[in-house]
């Protein structure tokens, strides 16, 4: 049994444009984000093994 094939609406293609009013409060770095985040793992690893 032959299935038929369904073609649906483009729509928009799969772009999406977001408007550019808004600006930026705090801009971090990828880079800052991966050290504040091993920064808060390793504390708290800390705090597990004096505390925990």
């Amino acid at each position: 049994m032959a299935k038929e094939k369904i073609y649906l609406p483009m729509g928009s293609g799969g772009l999406l444009r977001y408007s550019e009013e808004g600006e930026e409060l705090i801009r971090i770095k990828p880079k800052q984000l991966v050290f504040i985040s091993v920064g808060i793992i390793v504390f708290e690893l800390i705090l597990n093994l004096f505390f925990g």
